[in-house]
């Protein structure tokens, strides 16, 4: 699924920032410093997450909050600010905020931030591939952890090195069968290789 994602904040690089992380992670990014275009957005095109900044001059995040329900009440969205007080959380909170975030934002904050009001929406990244990557992944460490190189895990598994490296470098989707030679060769449960997923 090709998930839009628009940033509204008045920091221009604050939203290049955000834009960045998320161009990386493979999200479709539209950035806004003026809050009171939203609603212009909004009518374009669907928007499935939005991440808002709290204090803006022209408008606030939580009138941009109000602007974005009123148009469309199940997009998720990410309030963040760098004046966090009870009284905006909560307000935030009631507005059906999936998350709420202090700045300056961490990459790794924001990008848990994402994936928790994503998966709260019922929408993911391309999942074949998120659950490639991570099976990959997985059997890269566990492979490196036993000091294995790829060249001994294709001797013990009967795979080619060049199908191993492919699906730790997440290329090639691998079969049952390869999961189970995979786990066998490394002396884990066939389970343990999703333990990221």
């Amino acid at each position: 699924m090709d998930i839009r994602t628009l940033v509204v904040d008045d920091d221009q690089d604050s939203c290049d920032l955000i834009e960045k992380i998320l161009k990386k992670e493979g999200y479709r990014v539209v950035t806004m410093t003026d809050g009171r275009r939203v609603e212009d957005e909004l009518r374009k095109s669907a928007v499935h997450l939005a991440i808002v900044d709290l204090k803006m001059p022209e408008i606030s995040g939580l009138d941009v909050l109000a602007t974005i329900r009123a148009h469309d009440s199940d997009c998720a969205v990410i309030l963040m600010t760098g004046y966090a007080t009870l009284d905006s959380a909560v307000a935030a909170l009631r507005g059906g905020v999936v998350d709420y975030l202090r700045k300056p934002v961490r990459e790794d904050e924001l990008l848990g931030a994402v994936r928790r009001a994503l998966a709260a929406k019922g929408l993911a990244l391309l999942p074949e591939e998120e659950l490639h990557r991570n099976i990959g992944a997985s059997i890269r460490d566990l492979r490196k952890k036993r000091t294995l190189t790829l060249k001994q895990l294709a001797k013990r598994t009967g795979l080619s090195v060049s199908l191993l490296s492919q699906i730790e470098r997440a290329e090639s989707s691998a079969s049952v069968t390869s999961l189970y030679k995979i786990a066998h060769a490394l002396k884990i449960r066939l389970p343990e290789l999703f333990a990221r997923v």
